[in-house]
């Protein structure tokens, strides 16, 4: 059986977090306080759109011109969660791993985008999550260091105190 169908036997959470019902893009672990297995939350696409939507509209180094992300901001995922760390590390399908700061997680920070010019994103577009900053916004946000945090073809997090 498939973590997804195995998810999807489970009920509700007590807690508060239901079951994903389509394939699980995302699973949190580490310092959070709302699961729906033990010790891990895994959300699927509805359930990061729950959330909340955000948009960021930027220009990338990876694309060309200027692009629109939607996603869920990282500051609601992490409220949604309960999440008490202070540092998350990121990792890819690849096992590629990078630790952004929690500190990161502002009201206009990063999103984690799940579509790009309203489609969702496939493999090949660095889906499908990809954390997104809002590069154009601030020069803070065009620096080495930021863009070594936006990592693609995210599909886990660990909250880390």
């Amino acid at each position: 059986m498939t973590f997804v169908a195995c998810m999807a036997a489970l009920p509700a959470a007590a807690d508060g977090l239901a079951a994903p019902t389509g394939p699980v893009l995302l699973t949190v672990t580490g310092e959070i306080g709302v699961t729906n297995a033990e010790g891990v939350a895994a959300l699927d696409a509805e359930m990061l759109r729950a959330i909340g939507e955000s948009e960021i509209v930027t220009d990338t180094i990876w694309t060309a011109g200027t692009v629109t992300f939607t996603g869920v901001r990282l500051s609601a995922l992490l409220r949604h969660l309960e999440a008490s760390g202070t540092l998350i590390g990121a990792t890819a399908i690849n096992d590629y791993r990078v630790d952004i700061p929690v500190s990161d997680a502002t009201e206009d920070g990063p999103i984690i985008a799940y579509a790009m010019d309203g489609a969702p994103m496939s493999r090949r577009d660095k889906g499908p999550l990809w954390v997104i900053y809002p590069y154009a916004a601030s020069s803070d946000y065009r620096t080495e260091v930021i863009y070594s945090r936006s990592i693609w073809q995210l599909d886990r997090m660990t909250i880390e105190k």
